[in-house]
């Protein structure tokens, strides 16, 4: 299996390539060369294998055995999970009304983040390791991302973490899950500023090609496509929990939370692998993926604030990209001229064919303001029993306003115990969790990026520094 950019400048890439690296030299984005295609007949024997096995099918399919052995890859997975709170890793609750609700949250960081972030952190240890080889990762985060990969990479020998932080704009327990790891290779900066602004200053540096390589910079958001590939697999397990006794003849509908489309984005390409699967976006208030996969209109508008989901606060989807170049075919040409575009203007008008082919990669979306966030907590605990985040929230509310025929799981994507404040505010009893009330009582250590600084000159600084101490520790 190799590797190219979406926009057509690089390919032939190895799995190790892009796995270690950000945006492609165009500015775009790594995907697959190809597709692997699954025969009917392995589906249907798929169906009796668990979390593990399917993520280890999945990752030999896209990983070249000259890269990372069969029997590598199955130790990773095999040592990925032991912080996880159920031996499952992940499971679908089956509820009253039809609902059925896929927890992905059962890791150290309560969130659907630590699923594909474990196993990025032994890629990156297993490749590091050969090569003798430091590597700094940059992640923005607008909530969860941030926490999970630190917890993932912290300790790690070869890997120094900077992530930013959008302060005031993450929950505090969001925050405290960051910010409370004082670790030599764990750097926080909070901003004063949105998830997308502070984007800005990571993009310029990953831009900068020459600086990139220079200090081995590395990209963990769902910009970087390991994390797409390993989310491939929790759809396909939870595919066959749900899908009866016909497995591969029965379409199932996934309801997905989405910020940045990472997530989405996977359950895209399981459907495009062979999956009868059907894939839903639910998103907030700051609605850029609902308009563009509605009617096309792709362009960015001013922040409408934070919503109780607020790590789907997002006004630029990276992963639209990927999305646009699985629905025109691979067409790389096409896909860069809607990215430049875009990129010049802030505003694309997709054609009614576009549009068209996109319903067919994900076929509906809603958006949802924070007080129908906030009834559907209410409504679901009133109707089930059951407490969902307020991310999750969008889901559970697309499947009760969307009666379906088929079966569908709606992703809960992160714990309600991290969302006291959402769920008190909808006068639902707040959940308890361990790793929460320990995360509260500890002390906290970040920097700053306040309006009106050079972020990106703050980042460089930092990076360089990063770069000269682990050149002197070599």
């Amino acid at each position: 299996m190799k590797y190219m950019s979406t926009r057509g400048a690089e390919s032939g890439l190895s799995f190790e390539d892009v796995l270690l690296s950000g945006y492609a030299s165009d500015g775009g984005l790594y995907m697959p060369e190809n597709i692997p295609k699954i025969p009917q007949s392995d589906i249907a024997a798929w169906a009796s294998l668990g979390y593990k096995d399917i993520l280890k099918r999945i990752l030999s399919l896209y990983i070249s055995k000259d890269e990372i052995p069969e029997a590598d890859i199955a130790s990773m997975v095999d040592g990925a999970y032991g912080a996880f709170d159920i031996d499952e890793v992940l499971r679908v609750e089956q509820l009253k009304d039809g609902l059925n609700v896929a927890e992905l949250f059962h890791g150290p960081t309560l969130t659907f983040k630590d699923l594909g972030l474990t196993i990025v952190a032994k890629m990156y240890d297993y490749f590091l390791e050969k090569r003798k080889r430091h590597m700094t990762v940059l992640v923005g985060t607008s909530g969860d991302t941030g926490s999970a990969a630190i917890t993932a990479v912290q300790g790690l020998k070869w890997v120094d973490i900077v992530v930013l932080l959008p302060k005031g704009r993450c929950t505090e327990i969001q925050e405290r899950q960051m910010t409370t790891v004082i670790s030599d290779n764990v750097h926080n900066f909070a901003v004063e500023g949105t998830s997308d602004e502070l984007d800005i200053p990571i993009k310029k540096i990953f831009a900068d090609w020459e600086y990139k390589n220079r200090h081995n910079l590395c990209s963990i958001n769902s910009l970087n496509w390991a994390r797409v590939l390993i989310q491939m697999a929790h759809y396909i397990y939870c595919y066959y929990r749900v899908c009866g006794d016909k497995p591969g003849k029965t379409e199932v509908e996934f309801a997905v939370p989405t910020g940045a489309c990472g997530n989405i984005t996977g359950c895209a390409f399981a459907a495009a692998m062979g999956f009868p699967l059907r894939a839903t976006a639910a998103v907030t208030m700051n609605d850029i993926v609902h308009r563009t996969l509605s009617t096309g209109d792709y362009h960015v508008v001013e922040d409408k604030g934070m919503s109780w989901a607020s790590a789907m606060d997002i006004s630029i989807a990276y992963n639209l990209e990927r999305l646009f170049l699985l629905a025109n075919g691979y067409d790389k040409t096409k896909t860069k001229e809607i990215m430049e575009n875009f990129e010049k203007t802030e505003k694309v008008q997709l054609t009614e064919g576009a549009v068209e082919q996109l319903k067919k990669i994900v076929a509906d979306s809603k958006s949802y303001t924070n007080d129908q966030i906030l009834e559907t907590i209410r409504d679901c605990k009133k109707r089930t029993g059951y407490t969902v985040c307020p991310h999750s929230a969008t889901a559970v509310r697309y499947h009760f306003d969307h009666p379906t025929k088929i079966p569908r799981v709606c992703v809960a994507c992160a714990s309600p115990a991290k969302f006291p404040e959402a769920l008190e505010k909808a006068g639902v009893e707040i959940v308890e969790n361990d790793i929460v009330r320990a995360v509260m009582k500890m002390p906290t250590k970040h920097e700053w990026m306040r309006k009106g600084e050079d972020w990106e000159a703050i980042l460089r600084s930092k990076i360089e520094s990063i770069t000269a101490r682990a050149k002197a520790n070599a």
